[in-house]
């Protein structure tokens, strides 16, 4: 097991914690401007390191790429409307049923195969999550429904992009998979820019920040784990982003603690611990 890979997976799951925190602190921002920001910075940061390592030619790209970017820019307005609509710890919970997918995804798709105890622990993490979820109301008025729909989708979305980056990850460098995860949605979501003159300054301050940490370095250090580690065990690893998110939630919005909370962390901690132990099935 690469240690290293592992280690960069965690930190990438502690910065993505502060996804919510984020969001929620630029209340002037409509969801189409963010997600403009988030896909347009991190392209905008690497095409000086790509040059003639780019296919600039939709017609002649790799379809597949595309694809992922198409689908990875429906996932990301799904994604920031769960966390405008919903509490933190609701978007981060539901968001993270995305493993259970990936493991379908991978079955058919990758034909990669999974040892039982892998999958005990998996079920375990997402059993935390269950435990968290159950200390939260579960309301069905109009917006905590439709972030808690948005966070379930985007993690169908999720899972679909982690399965063929998978697939294609050894073709290309880091910074090549980060641009073409984000090019599709710097161009889709032009037409919000329509809306930045209603915007405070200083949450386009804060959207360009989050861009960069969120869309550079958490995916630079993802991609690189992924790179050496099965796709079922990167994406346990990520498990760690909920810890980091509720805590957050609770540190800084004064969202509620509680017993469930402790346990279920607890529990995916434990289950991330016992993962990482396991020789890898790929």
């Amino acid at each position: 097991m690469n240690k290293k890979a592992i280690y960069m997976i965690v930190l990438a799951a502690l910065i993505a914690g502060t996804n919510g925190i984020f969001i929620k602190h630029m209340p002037s921002m409509t969801t189409g401007s963010i997600a403009w920001f988030r896909t347009v910075v991190p392209v905008m940061f690497l095409l000086p390191f790509l040059g003639k390592k780019i296919n600039w030619s939709f017609k002649t790209a790799n379809r597949k790429m595309l694809l992922i970017s198409a689908v990875n820019a429906i996932r990301l307005y799904l994604y920031l409307t769960a966390y405008t609509y919903t509490s933190i710890g609701n978007a981060v919970v539901l968001f993270y049923t995305y493993p259970i997918v990936v493991l379908i995804l991978e079955f058919i798709m990758l034909k990669e195969k999974l040892k039982m105890k892998q999958l005990s622990f998996i079920l375990l993490a997402f059993l935390g999550i269950l435990i968290i979820y159950s200390g939260k109301p579960f309301s069905f008025q109009s917006n905590d429904f439709i972030g808690m729909m948005a966070a379930l989708a985007a993690s169908i979305g999720y899972a679909f992009t982690i399965v063929l980056f998978k697939s294609e990850i050894n073709k290309y460098s880091k910074n090549q998979l980060v641009y073409y995860q984000n090019v599709l949605g710097a161009i889709l979501f032009i037409p919000y820019l329509g809306t930045l003159p209603s915007a405070e300054i200083e949450h386009i301050g804060i959207a360009i920040i989050y861009s960069a940490l969120i869309g550079i370095v958490v995916f630079k250090l993802f991609f690189y784990g992924l790179k050496y580690l099965p796709a079922t065990t990167a994406t346990s690893l990520m498990y760690i982003e909920v810890i980091s998110a509720i805590l957050l939630g609770y540190l800084v919005l004064n969202e509620t603690l509680t017993w469930n909370t402790i346990i279920g962390g607890a529990m995916i901690l434990a289950s991330s611990y016992f993962i990482v132990k396991m020789k890898p099935t790929t």
